[in-house]
């Protein structure tokens, strides 16, 4: 394996606006700001991927000085708080440390602040996530969940598009571009807090999609995995007075797009090496290849990059893993979400050491995983500490002929092509073990089950099984994405046409350079299918 890669930093105002009083007591403690105007300071409170936001930082030329103390905010010149994971976990650990007082305290000053996706929810006075919850109660109004009766499929996962209702230093350039979301939690504008609002986003009904008043800055996207687009806004706030740069669009986004995703299985040789496994000619020596692939990409297009571990490596301890290592290298090069599945489960190492699937996803998302991808197994604990956007179900499903749908006690479908005896109908099997072995349930079943447990999406792997993911798509309130069998652009435009599916997945036909990101793109736009481009 190779040595692991070092991070390490990288060298290289408006008059204030009127606004409301303070509304919550905050801390009096007075620190004088650091003054190196290189250096951003992160609050990073130890919950999920915060690595990206680490990178695109550095990415774009500046250091990084951690959050240590309640003195290091209010030290601050500029403060990044890329909040994740649960509001009422978060709330308790800036008001256990102290730092919830100081955060009101450095916005109360009007010191220049960017919060991200729950770094915007906790600004608000509360969220109803496991509560009601209070808040840091400096923008009036209430967080509440999606409502995925109406038919609204929560979470809200993919690149949406912002409606710019004030013009802001942050979002100029972004006007027409999708941004990317994940969150099943949202804020609403009211006459309360409309002086706050900058963008709006619809879903189902007009979000508040970012915040300006000031130096206070904040959005529900998430510009480290906005591609271009993102990092353009992220360089609007660490350089406000630069004269910032507007990324070229070829078609205004309007609303939210179909996501086409980049697979890469990756595997070890016989030498140690990581290799790229579909497409003969990926003669792949060393640990850069995997990453490079994902990063071109990213540069041509896809909305995410999605790793596949397919080998066990159970005797490396769990800091050594070496998909760990590509995800660290990834993250570098790749500002779209990245996702990793194969191998996270409970393990014993070579030395006798126990690690559950918790500590291994853990492991994932430290190292710059987006989301992980697993099977039905600790599905429960690693949505309930990471939240259930952090988590998609694989489901591995074989077709199986019945000719009358009463034969079986799973959920049928009319096939379209008859079955060798000339069946009419089928039911899904759910497979493990990359399909060599059957289990008892039907792909329609587990595809419910997951749901309540805490799945965040769903990937169906099935070749030429649209009737399949229109009928779980149709049955879930949650993304549904297709893998398998994709060969030509037609493909794509067919699975979204046909069913709900929110994205579709692919891998060989990339690999093998048979049909390149962009040509898929191009063609969902003329088949009138709203696509990031």
């Amino acid at each position: 394996m190779a040595a692991a890669t070092s991070i390490n930093a990288v060298p290289c105002s408006a008059g204030r606006p009127k606004r409301r009083s303070q509304r919550r007591g905050a801390s009096t403690v007075s620190v004088r700001a650091s003054g190196d105007a290189s250096t951003v300071t992160l609050l990073d409170y130890g919950a999920g991927n915060v690595r990206s936001v680490r990178n695109a930082i550095r990415h774009l030329g500046f250091g990084i000085r951690d959050v240590r103390s309640p003195e290091d905010i209010l030290a601050a010149d500029r403060l990044v708080f890329p909040g994740v994971g649960a509001f009422g976990s978060a709330m308790d650990v800036l008001t256990r440390s102290g730092m919830a007082d100081a955060l009101r305290e450095y916005i109360r000053r009007d010191r220049p602040f960017l919060g991200i996706c729950l770094g915007l929810q906790l600004l608000f006075d509360s969220s109803e996530e496991n509560g009601p919850i209070s808040g840091l109660g400096v923008i009036p109004g209430v967080v509440r969940r999606f409502d995925s009766s109406k038919g609204l499929i929560v979470p809200h996962i993919g690149w949406n598009a912002l409606e710019i209702t004030k013009d802001t230093q942050l979002l100029k350039g972004a006007e027409g571009h999708h941004v990317y979301f994940v969150h099943s939690y949202h804020a609403l504008p009211s006459d309360e807090n409309k002086e706050w609002i900058s963008s709006v986003c619809n879903y189902g009904e007009s979000f508040i999609s970012s915040i300006s008043m000031g130096n206070i800055q904040a959005v529900q996207f998430h510009p480290e995995k906005s591609g271009a687009t993102g990092l353009s806004i992220l360089k609007n706030f660490l350089s406000p007075n630069s004269s910032g740069s507007k990324v070229p669009s070829r078609r205004k986004a309007s609303n939210l797009a179909k996501r086409v995703i980049a697979c890469l299985d990756v595997r070890s040789n016989d030498s140690g090496d990581l290799v790229v496994t579909k497409g003969d000619q990926y003669d792949v020596r060393n640990l850069g290849k995997p990453v490079d692939l994902a990063s071109q990409y990213y540069i041509d297009g896809a909305d995410e990059v999605s790793f596949l571990n397919i080998t066990g490596f159970r005797d490396f301890p769990l800091g050594d893993l070496p998909m760990l290592e590509v995800l660290r290298c990834a993250s570098e090069k790749v500002f779209v979400p990245l996702t990793v599945g194969g191998g996270i489960r409970d393990f014993t190492d070579a030395n006798g050491r126990y690690y559950s699937s918790l500590e291994v996803a853990s492991e994932y998302f430290r190292s710059g995983a987006d989301k992980i991808s697993i099977g039905k197994s600790s599905l429960e604990q690693i949505s309930r500490v990471y939240g259930n956007q952090a988590v998609v179900v694989s489901i591995d499903p074989r077709r199986v002929y019945v000719k009358n749908p009463e034969e079986v006690q799973f959920k049928t479908v009319k096939v379209s092509n008859k079955g060798p005896l000339g069946e009419e109908y089928a039911w899904y099997q759910c497979t493990v073990s990359g399909g060599r072995d059957s289990r008892p349930i039907g792909a329609y079943e587990l595809a419910k089950a997951v749901e309540e447990l805490g799945a965040g999406e769903i990937l169906l792997n099935c070749i030429d099984c649209d009737d399949l993911v229109k009928m779980v798509s149709d049955a879930v309130t949650i993304p549904v994405i297709a893998s398998s069998g994709a060969g030509t652009v037609e493909h794509f435009s067919e699975v979204f046409e046909k069913t709900n599916a929110s994205a579709a997945l692919a891998a060989g036909i990339f690999h093998r350079k048979e049909v390149p990101i962009s040509a898929v793109k191009e063609h969902l736009v003329d088949a009138g299918v709203e696509v990031r481009v």
